[in-house]
């Protein structure tokens, strides 16, 4: 497999074999596009809006507290961003099923660490996401997938990932139940210590909650962004830092059309039902592609300073 990149006006193609890129804008470009990717694959499900960038947030505040190097902190949240990139084989039905899943679908579901591995074999950048796309599911007491890994088998950026990510979605709307308060949440991952969740990592992370600083992450899109209600599926609605009043969001569960308006108790963010159906143009998934240019400028430099 050849990964093709471009720089200016010439072209550089870099193999598998090679494993590298040849500048620090080539590995921007190609960070870029892996991040656009995982955004667009996100996008096929109405109730994960912003859960990448979630779990990227979360990955990278747990990192900071456990006194990750800067650098590895970088990676694990570059990784926490592409960690489902592999529910691409994963059929709209299951992803989309307004009620529980049956244990064949469970089964389906959980092939997409596998293929997110696989998809990333031979991308110059894949060394820094791998452990957290292909293991990020696997658990202390072994009970996890695909490998059946226990304790420190699983990879440093997996436990971080496989943390964040439980979180979000406890704290996530699904058709079939409503998101835990925090505190719940919390609580929930206490009692799951050293089993599911990495001892002194989920530690870490707990504290973080009882300090209140994962508070404005959840159920946000982006920083100071909160997702927004649809009156019929609940918050579903994804608003871009770059939209302005008057502009349309659509919920992309039933269509429904809002129009974004200025908020009456002063929140940055609020949305009005226009009563219109958006048309297929209007749903189709579109990476929030200046939300991902902040992500490599801002949270990825460090990754990209280093060759390590």
């Amino acid at each position: 497999m050849k990964w093709f990149t471009k720089s200016g006006t010439a072209a550089t193609v870099h193999s598998a074999a090679e494993g590298q890129v040849t500048s620090r804008a080539d590995q921007e470009a190609l960070l870029a596009s892996l991040l656009a990717m995982a955004w667009v694959v996100e996008a096929r499900d109405p109730y994960t809006g912003g859960h990448l960038w979630r779990v990227s947030r979360y990955a990278a505040l747990l990192c900071e507290r456990a006194g990750t190097s800067l650098s590895v902190c970088a990676r694990v949240s570059i990784g926490a961003f592409l960690h489902d990139l592999g529910k691409v084989g994963i059929p709209d039905a299951i992803l989309r099923k307004p009620s529980a899943l049956s244990d064949d679908e469970h089964a389906v579901i959980q092939t997409h660490p596998e293929l997110g591995g696989r998809l990333l074999a031979g991308h110059p950048l894949a060394h820094w996401a791998i452990d957290a796309v292909r293991s990020h599911h696997e658990r202390p007491d072994g009970q996890g997938y695909p490998d059946g890994l226990v304790g420190d088998a699983v990879p440093h950026a997996a436990r971080v990932v496989g943390i964040c990510d439980a979180f979000d979605a406890m704290t996530s709307t699904r058709p079939y139940r409503v998101a835990m308060p925090v505190p719940q949440a919390l609580e929930h991952m206490a009692g799951a210590l050293g089993r599911q969740f990495d001892d002194e990592l989920c530690r870490h992370f707990l504290a973080l909650g009882a300090e209140g600083l994962l508070d404005h992450i959840a159920a946000h899109s982006d920083d100071g962004i909160p997702l927004q209600h649809c009156m019929n599926c609940g918050p579903t609605l994804v608003v871009r830092r770059e939209q302005f009043v008057g502009e349309s969001v659509y919920c992309r569960n039933c269509g429904g059309e809002y129009r974004l308006d200025h908020s009456l108790d002063d929140r940055p963010y609020r949305v009005e039902p226009t009563g219109r159906q958006g048309q297929a143009k209007d749903l189709a998934p579109v990476a929030d592609t200046a939300l991902i240019q902040r992500f490599v400028r801002d949270t990825a430099i460090a990754a990209l300073s280093s060759s390590a």
